[in-house]
């Protein structure tokens, strides 16, 4: 069946349906609910049931790219600068260098395996080198795994910032496989501006945009989280259209974002959390589509080869070698050696070659997404077991909410006062979100004139506004008078 303009909508929201309800029925087995997205897809397209003919990677990659932006912005506003601190250096270190060391590892072995040129072998290496951000913020946080220290911030730093290193790799080594009179030494300026740039970029759009949205005065509060998807659009087009790393941007503009106080921010991310699923969902089907199963089948073997070498190898080599300066335990780094998921990124990653119509772009193709569908399968339906086997998991309810579990949850506070604001206070005449409020407290109510009022972040603090605040310890509350007397 080919999709019309007439039948598109019926086909998208029927496969949406199926995916969501077999994703809850599944879920309970164990099943990552993102693989259970792709097979609905490959059943869907030509060679499955289905029947839908879908052949056209330039449009995957665009919607490939789209869904990332939203993936990568909601892990960035759901990431807590706090808990990210501590282990900045390492996240850092594995999402540059582990992910070259990954990419070179994997490409040599590649090489030596198949009759794909070097610089084939490490395009491919390249592809896959990333942890995939769709694949470990939706099973660490749907299976609420509570592991110990500051592992899974590690974990969500490192896959949300290293798909645009592995970006720029699969650029270089394309434009290498391309023009092979090239030297290696002629991608090292790109690497360096895509990097510098997208850093820089996004500190910048991170700044103004938190800037544009509390100043700005929208009558309504349902189009601030439009306001931010087009901030969110504009950094990465922009920084891309300069010749930065749109990826890396958006993502650091996001973490800025998500630790700052916003006007509206709990709609905010309640509609990006929700949005994020949409994509992850949106993604996976369509390269499930694109995928033809019959001809992945002469590739399974070669396919397994690799991706046993990736987890087993390639991964934990980079790892280890990235680490090897910091003090950690054993055990946690293998528990990140195995947390080396692979998803849709890779995937997204494999239309460049089939865009640019190299000679091995659908072999390449192929394997990637083999590669992909088998660490889902094998490490995303263990990440549990081995957490557990390696001694690195907390029981349940050890876990700790963060600040955005705090804000996101509809009656998260246990104690309650009420303050009178004098006129002398530091908070008269000031929007609540200028306040520095602490994160672990919210203004639930204001009382104004014997009116009650549900305040939100633009809400100006008159003299004689009586606050009630709920806090989730009683502690809290000097930092609340802190806030509004400074």
């Amino acid at each position: 069946m080919n999709l019309t303009i007439e039948n598109i909508l019926l086909v998208g929201s029927l496969l949406l349906l199926v995916s969501i309800i077999a994703g809850k029925t599944t879920y309970k087995f164990g099943v990552p609910t993102l693989l259970l997205f792709l097979f609905i897809g490959m059943l869907a397209g030509s060679d499955g049931i289905g029947g839908i003919r879908f052949d056209n990677p330039k449009l995957a990659q665009f919607i490939g790219i789209v869904s990332l932006n939203f993936i990568l912005f909601s892990g960035g506003l759901d990431t807590n600068w706090k808990d990210v601190k501590p282990i900045l250096k390492e996240g850092v270190v594995l999402s540059t260098l582990g992910v070259l060391l990954t990419a070179v590892s994997l490409g040599t072995f590649v090489y030596y395996v198949t009759d794909f040129t070097i610089y084939e072998s490490l395009l491919l290496g390249s592809i896959v080198s990333s942890t995939d951000a769709a694949a470990v913020f939706s099973i660490l946080r749907s299976k609420s795994i509570a592991l110990k220290t500051n592992l899974r911030p590690t974990l969500e730093l490192e896959s949300g910032s290293n798909d645009p290193m592995a970006y720029v790799l699969t650029l270089a080594f394309l434009t290498l496989v391309i023009h092979q009179d090239q030297s290696f030494i002629s991608i090292i300026p790109l690497f360096l501006q895509q990097m510098v740039l997208g850093g820089i970029a996004g500190v910048a759009f991170g700044v103004s945009s938190k800037y544009i949205i509390n100043k700005i005065k929208l009558d309504f509060e349902g189009l601030y989280p439009v306001l931010v998807i087009t901030l969110m659009f504009i950094t990465f087009s922009a920084t891309d259209f300069v010749g930065g790393n749109g990826f890396l941007a958006i993502y650091i503009c996001a973490v800025y974002l998500g630790n700052q106080d916003l006007i509206h921010k709990k709609t905010i991310l309640k509609m990006f959390d929700g949005l994020a699923w949409l994509m992850q969902i949106v993604l996976f089907l369509t390269l499930g589509l694109l995928v033809f199963p019959s001809q992945i089948i002469p590739y399974m073997g070669i396919g397994l080869l690799i991706s046993v070498f990736l987890i087993l190898v390639a991964r934990p080599l980079g790892v280890f070698i990235s680490l090897i300066f910091f003090k950690m335990k054993l055990k946690r780094r293998f528990y990140i050696s195995w947390v080396g998921l692979r998803g849709a990124v890779p995937i997204v990653f494999a239309t460049y070659p089939l865009l640019a119509g190299i000679d091995k772009a659908h072999m390449i193709f192929n394997i990637v997404f083999f590669i992909s569908v088998t660490s889902i399968l094998i490490q995303g339906t263990t990440l549990s077991v081995v957490a557990k086997w390696l001694n690195v998991a907390l029981p349940e309810q050890a876990k700790r909410l963060t600040a955005t579990d705090l804000l996101m949850s509809d009656n998260p506070k246990a104690e309650m006062k009420e303050i009178l604001i004098t006129s002398g206070c530091f908070a008269v005449d000031k929007k609540i979100v200028e306040l520095g409020f602490p994160k672990n407290a919210i203004i639930a109510m204001i009382i104004r004139d014997n009116n009650y009022m549900t305040p939100n972040g633009a809400t100006v603090i008159k003299a004689e506004d009586t606050l009630i605040v709920l806090a989730d310890k009683h502690n809290v509350f000097d930092d609340v008078y802190k806030a509004l007397e400074k």
